[in-house]
């Protein structure tokens, strides 16, 4: 919205925890402001959990309806989490337009509550159409990074120090990792390394040290490189690779399409069913198969090697991926909550 207009100022507001801050600070958004407000979780906790969470929410809408006050903002953009519904209501009450955008497919319990409040929603995609029967929808995309978006095939090979002619898999699991999908790629590195191709692990930082350990009994891993974190960088590891395997959290709807990447998307299956819809849309759309986590021991492999093989499902792959592309996603979001504070004024 900064590069669409220079002039408006924006403030952003997190949780007490502030376990936003950080991300904030990687983004490299210029804020005007950074305020929290209390908040808390009402569903699935105990019931002293919802008591705690019913005062700080309390508090965290008298906190919001200050800073309403005193910031004066024109419109507002909830992305979900509880820190949303006090700013949200303090918002409502203020006569505030909010705008909700949607990462994932299937909106969950915050975001649900949420659209109440909200004069339009934002959409990944068009299949989120059919939750908000009442409220004025637009898909926008999912917002790309502009790291994302000027990332080229040339630079990930070339950062990577990648051989062109040799096939490259991308394995990740999430910022802080995914265990099973991290030592579900270390029981077979031995095989994929001995067929040739060349491996970027972004293992997260939870298991890291201990991955090291194991990396290093393995002995020679010319081909592998293993890495806790990337993030400006992750743009360019997904268009040098060919096949990615991966957790399909909202993100995936976005980046694999911009690189018209192949996936095998492996839903973390201890949480609401999220991952699966997610997965199941490019699946259902031929961008990507879905491996259960209980099958990757068994299946991960030789799916690996099948697809890595396979010229054509790989094109074929690649080209639907490609055709759910929306690489205008923020800029479009962007447009929208500035048309609502257009219509406020």
């Amino acid at each position: 919205m900064i590069s669409q207009q220079p002039e408006v100022s924006l403030s952003f507001i997190g949780s007490v925890d502030g376990f936003e801050r950080p991300l904030v600070n990687e983004g490299g958004v210029r804020f005007a402001s950074y305020d929290e407000v209390r908040a808390g979780p009402l569903h699935g906790v105990s019931l002293w959990r919802k008591l705690v969470s019913a005062v700080n929410l309390a508090l965290g809408t008298l906190q919001a309806l200050l800073l309403m006050r005193r910031r004066k903002p024109d419109a507002l953009l909830l992305t979900g989490g509880w820190v949303g519904l006090p700013v949200a209501l303090a918002a409502w009450v203020s006569r505030v337009p909010s705008l909700i955008y949607l990462p994932d497919i299937e909106p969950g319990l915050t975001i649900r509550v949420l659209r109440r409040f909200a004069r339009r929603v934002a959409l990944t995609t068009p299949d989120s159409k059919a939750y908000f029967p009442h409220n004025e929808t637009v898909v926008t995309g999912y917002p790309l990074r502009r790291q994302m978006l000027n990332a080229t095939r040339e630079d990930g090979l070339r950062h990577f120090g990648l051989d062109p002619a040799r096939k490259t898999l991308l394995v990740f699991g999430g910022s802080r990792g995914a265990r099973a999908i991290n030592y579900a790629l270390l029981d077979i590195l031995p095989q994929l390394l001995a067929d040739g191709v060349q491996i970027i692990h972004v293992t997260g930082t939870l298991d890291w040290e201990d991955l090291s350990h194991r990396r290093a009994a393995l002995g020679t891993t010319t081909g592998y490189a293993a890495f806790p974190y990337l993030h400006h960088e992750m743009g360019a590891a997904m268009a040098a690779a060919d096949l990615v395997v991966s957790r399909s959290g909202a993100s995936v709807l976005g980046e694999f399409p911009l690189f018209g990447l192949p996936a095998i998307l492996i839903p973390y299956p201890h949480a609401w069913r999220y991952q699966k819809v997610n997965a199941d849309y490019l699946a259902r759309h031929g961008a990507g198969i879905v491996l259960e986590e209980a099958r990757m021991k068994d299946e991960l492999l030789p799916l690996v090697r099948r697809l890595l093989s396979d010229a054509e499902q790989l094109g074929a792959m690649r080209a639907a991926a490609r055709a759910l592309a929306q690489p205008e996603g923020a800029a479009r979001a962007a447009e929208q909550l500035a048309q609502l504070a257009e219509e406020r004024a």
